[in-house]
């Protein structure tokens, strides 16, 4: 698929799924002191949080986009598995899962004694899930039905967060990631990652890329610290995070 293609998918199903956006949001940002409003830009909601425009939601309809071949290629999802460093027996969260290309591989790195957690807040893209669950005789993948505010995660049950190209269209970031901070195990960690918001080359639309300053400001504002950045992908940052450490009296 090309460039250009390729943003046009993007922006055609971003189009298509503004209702669902839409309905989903009732926590009025007017209402909601972590948010305010302006006027919307094409790609964007018109909601802005810590000075970013929160940007439009990928549906269910471009799930095709998520699972196209050329994508191990093109990201090097195959690497940034790797950088996970996940162990047999971890719990894993994977939210904004979508079609779970990244759950089902987790799966397989955590083991049988191990468990993936596929959120999302689609039940179409939680039927795409659970169908390839069963057609490959996984039992450790548990879909799980969150909602705009809460990934419905049980607290301090996750020892990795995975958010893969999701948290730019998160209506109600602070809500979600607050609920994600409860989720977390003590030495738990997420792991961000976002098209380089600094690099006019990567071929994304500019409300579904985020720079490392601006997603080191949000995570700070639930108490996660930056631990390491890595750059080992072709357009994608993969940003980990763990909760900030008290500085000493």
């Amino acid at each position: 698929m090309n460039t250009r293609f390729r943003l046009l998918s993007i922006s055609l199903c971003t189009v298509i799924n503004l209702a669902l956006l839409l309905t989903a949001s009732h926590v009025s940002a007017g209402n909601d002191s972590h948010y305010s409003t302006g006027k919307a830009s094409r790609d964007g909601t018109g909601k802005f949080y810590m000075g970013r425009e929160i940007s439009l939601v990928m549906g269910h309809l471009g799930a095709g986009w998520l699972e196209r071949p050329e994508r191990q290629r093109e990201e090097r999802t195959d690497r940034l598995l790797a950088l996970l460093e996940l162990r047999p027996g971890q719990t894993v969260a994977d939210i904004g899962a979508g079609t779970g290309y990244f759950s089902i591989p987790m799966a397989k790195m955590v083991g049988p004694q191990g468990q993936v957690l596929a959120v999302d807040i689609q039940p179409e893209m939680l039927a795409i899930i659970e169908t390839r669950v069963q057609k490959g005789g996984i039992s450790n993948v548990t879909p799980v039905l969150g909602s705009v505010t809460n990934t419905a995660l049980p607290e301090a049950s996750v020892d990795l967060v995975l958010l893969v190209d999701a948290y730019h269209e998160f209506s109600h970031p602070w809500e979600v990631m607050q609920s994600i901070y409860r989720a977390l195990k003590p030495e738990g960690r997420v792991v961000l990652v976002e098209y380089r918001g600094e690099d006019p080359a990567v071929p994304i639309k500019p409300l579904h890329k985020m720079t490392v300053a601006q997603a080191t400001k949000e995570m700070a504002a639930i108490d996660l610290a930056l631990e390491i950045v890595h750059d080992d992908l072709p357009w994608q940052h993969v940003m980990v995070f763990r909760r900030a450490v008290p500085s000493p009296d």
